[in-house]
């Protein structure tokens, strides 16, 4: 299959864009958990990152995939389902880089998000909006 005839990297960068969308309220909700509502610092990544997934979930779906599936509760299952396996990448990466080799916080979010974001691409490609 070659995917630049199928506009994948078209959507690739849709998914980016869309992705920078929910990066911004994965860090502002995660913040505000955890520096201002004082919730443990893992606890509070898993909840702005299901924020950021039900957001890019929406707009994946009307502008990168242009979605056209009447099921959409078995589509957004789907991609939870998918964000959520993403979740548990994006976790074990923040944990090993920030915990074991001590590397800041914030920082290591990022680079947990930007593993976990081929993973959630791919998968949505292939299944959720294939």
């Amino acid at each position: 299959m070659d995917f630049f005839t199928k506009g994948v990297l078209l959507k690739f960068i849709k998914f980016g864009v869309v992705g920078f969308s929910g990066l911004i309220i994965d860090f502002v909700v995660t913040y505000l958990c955890k520096e201002k509502l004082k919730i443990h610092k893992l606890l509070s990544n898993a909840i702005g990152f299901c924020i950021a997934a039900t957001n890019n979930y929406i707009l994946n779906r009307i502008w990168t995939f242009q979605s056209v599936n009447d099921k959409i509760g078995v589509e957004f299952a789907e991609f939870f389902g998918v964000s959520i396996i993403g979740l548990g990448i994006n976790t074990l990466v923040l944990w090993i880089l920030n915990e074991k080799f001590k590397i800041n916080f914030y920082f290591s979010k990022l680079c947990a998000i930007g593993t976990a974001t081929l993973w959630n691409f791919v998968a949505n490609y292939c299944f959720t909006f294939a």
